[in-house]
């Protein structure tokens, strides 16, 4: 494998947790509660994506594989509670 087809392989497996990240940060800014948020958006971005990535890292090693949809469904689990801490959901 090239450096050009480790880099796409790479690229494909941080695709879905870059898209969590982004969705949830945008509908934050939709769906705003009336308590003032500590971070701004593009730092809740960037820990949900972080968090999303070792999400999907720890089900590729539990199972060996990408693309379980368990791992899906963690993925959207966890960063949904990540976004929830981070706007502080608790308070609304």
């Amino acid at each position: 494998m090239g450096p050009w087809d480790a880099f796409n392989h790479l690229l494909n497996f941080v695709t879905p947790a870059a898209a969590m990240a982004v969705l949830l940060g945008l509908s934050g800014r939709i769906f705003r509660s009336k308590t003032p948020v500590a971070l701004s958006w593009w730092a809740r971005v960037a820990i949900v994506f972080a968090v999303g990535v070792a999400v999907l890292a720890v089900g590729l090693v539990v199972w060996g594989r990408d693309g379980k949809m368990l791992t899906y469904a963690a993925l959207v689990l966890a960063c949904a509670t990540c976004q929830w801490v981070l706007v502080r959901g608790w308070r609304a």
